[in-house]
Order: C-alpha cells, then structure tokens, then sequence
C-alpha cells in the first residue's frame, strides 16, 4: 500500500514539474506562478519505552527535525554569498494535538533563534525568507518523551501546515507510535583459538525490547574484504564485494516472514558462517535484525547486485530466559585476531663520485600473510623514517615523504603509506642524492620507529642505505 508521506512527495514532485514546465512556457506565466515549497521531515517515530542515557535534567536531541524544500539548489554570487528566492511573510504551524496522552512534546527548538509562539500543543512559526534547496531552510527540532501516562501502542500524529503569499505549500505528517518493535542485537566475540582461514559460526540473535510484537524480520550482515558468506540458505540474498574497492565489503540480506513477540528473544535456527580468507585481521564484521514487513523487502534488495542463496531455509527461533545484557543496540567485531603481517624495509648500496648525483631506492614490501587495513580508522597512513647517509644533499624527495625538519623528529624524512596495505603490496620510494663529500661507508637507514602489533618479523622493519661502502659492491 502507497503510504500518504509517498503520496505528499508525489504531489511535491508533480508541483516542481508543473513550476519547470510553466519556466519553459514564458516568464511571464512563471512568475504568476506561486513558489512550490513543500515541508520536510521525518515520516514516523517509533517513540522507544527505554529511558535514554544521558546527563540528569538535560534534555534530550530531537527525534523531528523539520524544514523546507524549495525548488533550485543555493548557488553563491562571486563574494561567496546565497540570496533568497523568496521574501515575504509566511507561517508554519506544527500541531501535535493528537499526542495529548501519548507523548511529552518540547517546541523549544523549532524556529531557530526567533523561536516558536506557543500554545498547548501547537506551535506557531513565522519567517521572511526561503532559499532554493534545503540546506538553508532550517525550521529546528521536535523533542518527545514518554510520559507515565504512555503505554505500548499509543499513537499519534504530528500536522505540519504552512501559508505565505505567493508560495503553494506541502504540508508533512509525522506519524508516532509509543512502544512499537526495537530489536536489539546479541553481542559476540571471537571463539577461542580462532585462526585466520576459519569459519565463523555466527550466533546471531536479536531481543525486543519493545512494547509491541510484530511481522516480518530482516537480517542484514556486512563483512569487510577478508570475510565472504557461502549461499547457504534459501531465504538470504548475498551481494559480493566488488574485488576493485579495498574498503567495499560483503553484504548478506536473510527475510523472516515470521511473527516476534515484544519482550522476548530469537535466535537463528543454526549459525550463520562466515568465511575468513587467509590474508583476514582485524576485518570488520556487523549485522543487524530490523522490523520490515515482507512486502518492503523488494526496497531493501534493490539497492544492491543480490543474487538468491540456495540450501535450506534459515529460521527463527525462540530463546527462552535471555539476559538483557548480553543484547545492544549496535553489533559489531573486529576479527581474526590472531594473524601477522610482515612489513619490510630495504635501503641501497652504491658508490659514486664528489658531485654526482645519484638515485637511492628505499624498499617497501608487506610479505604478509595478512594485510593491514586499519578499516577503524578510516585509511589512516603508516609512516617510516629516512636518515640519508652524510656528506649528501637532497636533491628529489619522492612522492609520499616530506623534510622532517621539525624538533623532535627522528630522522631526516617522514614517508607515508597509505592504507589498506595488502597482503603483497610492494612501493620503491626514490630520493635523487647530491655527494658534496665522498665518506668511505657513509650510511643512512630507512625505519619503523616502533614494532607494529601484529608484525611477525621485526627484525627486517630496517634497511640501511650506504654510499661508498668498504670492500665490495
């Protein structure tokens, strides 16, 4: 069934159209048009009986944030300023009559700095100026709240209407439901032992903590590039990394058309595998179950490349007993653990004369068997230290590496690898050196000033580079 907030933005959308159409008319009937500007918000709020944590008397962030779209999108002048498409009076009017006994309604947010006037239950709001777009047609924040007279099930909605001279409004609704279906997910951890190459038998589950049961469950599980999940069961859809993004993952979508009750939890009727690759540490693996009624699902698939897994049919289960503690909000893990990494410096030996300039290589390689992504910090480089021999000068700095010419430094350059570091990555870091002074073994190193966790062969995070050296090449 088409839902009246899709039916308002059809509307909206049709009203633009009719504006655009009317442009290409003659701007004489354009400018006798009214502006179309339509109410934005969020269509539902699913208002929790949990109480929220947070500082003691302070209120809590609004769950409704409103404000305008107008057509357009705002495009500075030359001084880097946005004008309004639109002067004049106008008023927008938020009532949340309906709420009485359902929810605590705080407007002391909406309206920005001019505020709201107020009465009872609605909210009065008065305003100038509409830019094109939404980013500068703020209208502010709605706050609700549980109150003792809230029970599961309660509802109500939240009426936006607005009226200008020469604008056509959209109004908003915002439907809220006290107490509706809010899965929280088991917490997991990493088996003992657990090894890179193994495969974990997830045991997903989620508990309702919310006051009412419902239809229809929807799992979904991302996995980082060293976890993959085989096409076991029949009612999941798997959509597999694309092998060209680094940072992309795996995404499994498993649908339950099951009913759930409210205060109770479920489990999967048997683990959900998932694979690790050989080269896997520190992948990220996170799942969630939500409320989706089966006939949104087909939403859900089209926004990936989902192909329909085979074998048997994954349930649901009920668990008796389970301890609210062991359930979150947000279910995640970094795993494996146990794996190591080899990263890998070398320098160059090489003679040359008084004023010839020569190329040096500084080597870096990652033998692996695992790679280092430090998916948690978001690419987050590594770095290594260059002393160049003395008696040189620096005449190219490669790509990567800038003069460490700053107190406390410990060598003369800082170099930067970006990450993911796959498992057999390889780079060549090349500085042009200048001999002013031939020193017999002048020696300079490439370094890592500190072991890494999860390195497994320290002794090679150095290489030296020597000009000059003793005896032999």
């Amino acid at each position: 069934m088409t839902s009246l907030a899709a039916v308002r933005r059809t509307i909206s959308a049709l009203a633009l159209a009719a504006l655009a159409a009317g442009a290409l008319a003659g701007p004489a009937q354009a400018q006798e048009e009214p502006l179309p500007v339509s109410v934005t918000g969020p269509d539902s709020v699913n208002l929790s009986l949990q109480p929220e944590s947070g500082e003691p008397g302070e209120p809590g962030e609004p769950q409704i944030e409103l404000g305008l779209r107008a057509p357009g999108e705002p495009v500075p002048d030359e001084n880097g300023v946005v004008y309004p498409i639109h002067q004049g009076d106008y008023t927008v009017t938020v009532d949340a009559s309906s709420l009485a006994g359902v929810a605590a309604v705080d407007f002391s947010r909406l309206g920005g700095w001019r505020g709201c006037s107020v009465e009872g239950l609605v909210a009065t709001c008065s305003d100038y100026e509409i830019y094109a777009g939404q980013e500068y047609n703020d209208l502010g924040g709605i706050r609700l709240d549980v109150t003792d007279e809230s029970a599961a099930g309660d509802f109500g909605t939240i009426s936006v209407t607005a009226a200008g001279e020469g604008l056509a409004f959209t109004g908003h609704t915002v439907d809220v439901l006290v107490g509706g279906p809010e899965l929280q997910m088991r917490q997991l951890a990493e088996p003992e032992g657990f090894r890179a190459g193994d495969t974990f038998q997830a045991p997903l589950g989620f508990r309702n903590v919310g006051g009412l049961g419902g239809k229809g469950v929807v799992l979904r599980i991302y996995g980082s590039r060293g976890l993959s999940f085989p096409s076991t069961f029949q009612n999941c859809w798997y959509d597999p990394r694309d092998p060209d993004e680094l940072r992309g993952g795996s995404t499994a979508l498993c649908v339950f058309d099951s009913e759930f009750a409210a205060e109770t939890a479920y489990g999967l009727s048997t683990p959900f595998p998932i694979e690790t690759a050989g080269f896997a540490l520190y992948d990220v693996m996170s799942y969630s179950f939500s409320a989706v009624p089966a006939d949104q699902v087909d939403k859900l698939l089209a926004e990936g490349d989902y192909q329909a897994g085979t074998g048997p049919e994954l349930g649901l289960v009920r668990l008796p007993d389970a301890d609210p503690s062991g359930y979150t909000q947000y279910a995640d893990m970094d795993f494996p653990t146990k794996n190591t990494f080899d990263l890998d410096l070398t320098g160059e030996r090489l003679r040359a004369r008084k004023g010839q300039t020569v190329s040096v290589d500084v080597g870096f390689a990652n033998h692996g068997p695992a790679w280092l992504a430090l998916l948690r910090s978001g690419g987050e480089p590594i770095s290594f230290w260059v002393d160049l021999p003395p008696g040189t000068t620096t005449t190219t700095v490669p790509e990567g590496c800038r003069r460490a010419d700053w107190e406390g430094a410990e060598g003369d350059y800082l170099c930067f690898i970006d990450t993911p570091i796959l498992e057999d990555a390889t780079r060549t870091f090349t500085f042009g050196l200048r001999v002013d002074e031939v020193i017999r073994n002048a020696t300079g190193r490439a370094f890592f000033a500190y072991t890494m966790p999860n390195e497994g062969n320290p002794a090679n995070d150095s290489g030296e580079i020597v000009l000059n050296p003793r005896g032999g090449h």
